[in-house]
């Protein structure tokens, strides 16, 4: 077995998990100056823009925000507050909830997202090459699939609500 400290692996582990955690942590700053918004308000008024009606199960939006249940509901909480999100009950189930972009939250998610694009643009893209940029839209891709395949249950069961595509620079 290789010598984890001397390997290939850990050479591209450490300057991966010390800059997305530095990237993530600078986008979150730039969003809460600019828009008044976390990352995680961002991703979350995102993945809510993107669905039909701009509503999702709650369940759904929490597999696809990676979140747990209560964590989903504690940040829906926080963007019920702000008046961009809504949680509806469902009329035909009373177990199942839905989070709604409310036109408020259209607005604020839609405000962020220019500036959010460039930001993302000047600190992740900006000096990758259209090669790079395609290693990097597929290794990821595959690297989700496979950690989205190994949370399905035993059984059979389906895994965690893939991400919703999002356009580049997001």
């Amino acid at each position: 077995m290789v010598d984890w400290h001397d390997s290939l692996q850990r050479q591209a582990w450490r300057p991966y998990i010390e800059t997305s955690l530095l990237l993530e942590t600078r986008l979150d700053e730039d969003l809460r100056t600019t828009a008044g918004m976390s990352l995680v308000d961002y991703h979350l008024l995102l993945v809510l823009s993107e669905s039909p009606a701009h509503r999702l199960r709650m369940g759904e939006l929490a597999a696809r925000m990676v979140f747990s249940p209560s964590r989903l509901t504690y940040q829906v909480k926080v963007l019920e507050r702000r008046g961009w999100v809504l949680r509806h009950p469902s009329p035909d189930d009373k177990r199942v909830s839905y989070a709604v972009l409310t036109a408020t939250g259209l607005e604020a998610f839609r405000g962020a997202d220019r500036h959010h694009i460039e930001t993302v643009q000047r600190l992740f893209t900006a000096d990758l090459g259209e090669d790079d940029l395609h290693v990097i839209a597929r290794v990821f891709t595959r690297l989700r699939c496979r950690l989205e395949e190994s949370r399905a249950p035993a059984g059979g069961g389906r895994a965690a609500a893939p991400a919703a595509d999002h356009r580049p620079g997001e």
